[in-house]
């Protein structure tokens, strides 16, 4: 038996409910993964309030660490015993222990902890796959990026850092500017308290006085509808729109608007379609790993709750009252 949080309707975080499941041993093909630490992400949110359709009822999440407990038929990528960590697969990873495919799973080295996991794997990847593969970033570039001191903001930081990125981030406080300044951001825009029409207004005219009035050649905006505006206008002509998130709402563009902003290409990435087959999933948690453990990457959960507390771990996140990462102990 496992404890795990599961909801039967969409809506806010008191849909989530703690429930008492059956797990049984691992068919062919399958693992049992006993949890350490379970990631809170912002997508989660979009799967409870069903901007992201799942069938009713389901499980929550996607992203944790632990280890492995048994092993099923045929299965050679993992052991028991084994550290692992994963955030593609089938939802449900708000729970102890569950049972769940072998090829998601990505072991985690020494010198690696749970912990540092925890916070890394989902928000590091992203990283990755946003620097390295959706507008590839060589060094040198002057890039804006919203959001900087949320999870995947933070790591953000850190990765352009790493690679002579100089990173134009945007945040809502002052306090949160310090913090992403110190993880690298070369240069923080405070937007709490301004509207959509203040920030198309003020955060492209501070890009362009901090790139001689060229633009960035790339927006990363995870914020979406409220930002939308002022990340197209932050740009050079043919600069990348990169939608990578909608916390605000979603974004709809009239295609017009991208020739007349100056040819925007624009994109909606997804992890799974960056992140498979499992060969490049294990290459991009290589290249994360290797920031890691030469230490030009670092991260440790900023708040925790107790599994049973998931709810208020999703109001927290909604509300904007959290900064890095955040974790569910089971």
């Amino acid at each position: 038996m496992a404890r795990a949080i599961r909801f039967a309707r969409t809506g806010g975080p008191e849909v989530l409910e703690l429930h008492t499941v059956e797990v049984g041993d691992p068919g062919p093909g399958q693992v049992r993964v006993r949890h350490s630490y379970v990631a809170v992400n912002f997508i989660d949110i979009y799967f409870r309030t069903g901007r992201y359709p799942l069938p009713l009822p389901n499980g929550m999440g996607s992203d944790a660490v632990g280890l492995v407990e048994a092993v099923g038929d045929g299965v050679d990528v993992v052991k028991p015993g084994d550290r692992v960590g994963y955030l593609l697969g089938p939802q449900g990873a708000y729970s102890d222990v569950r049972v769940m495919p072998a090829e998601v799973l990505i072991p985690l080295p020494d010198g690696v902890s749970d912990r540092t996991a925890s916070a890394l794997m989902m928000k590091g990847m992203t990283a990755q796959y946003l620097f390295r593969q959706v507008a590839p970033l060589e060094g040198g570039e002057t890039i804006l990026y919203h959001a900087a001191a949320g999870g995947v903001g933070l790591v953000a930081c850190q990765w352009a850092r790493a690679i002579g990125v100089t990173m134009i981030g945007t945040v809502s406080t002052e306090a949160k500017a310090e913090v992403a300044r110190a993880h690298g951001c070369a240069h923080t825009i405070v937007t709490g308290g301004m509207t959509p029409e203040d920030m198309a207004r003020e955060i492209p005219k501070r890009v362009r006085e901090l790139t001689d009035g060229k633009g960035v050649p790339v927006v990363f905006d995870s914020v979406g509808k409220d930002t939308l505006m002022a990340s197209l206008d932050s740009l050079q002509v043919r600069g990348r729109f990169v939608s990578n998130g909608t916390s605000s709402g979603s974004v709809v563009v009239d295609t017009t608007l991208l020739a007349v902003k100056g040819s925007i290409w624009m994109t909606r990435p997804a992890m799974v379609h960056y992140a498979t087959p499992r060969s490049q999933m294990l290459a991009m948690a290589d290249e994360l790993f290797g920031h890691v453990l030469a230490g030009r990457i670092r991260g440790e959960p900023q708040q925790q709750f107790a599994l049973a507390d998931a709810a208020q771990a999703h109001i927290a996140l909604e509300g904007r009252q959290t900064t890095g990462a955040t974790v569910l102990i089971p």
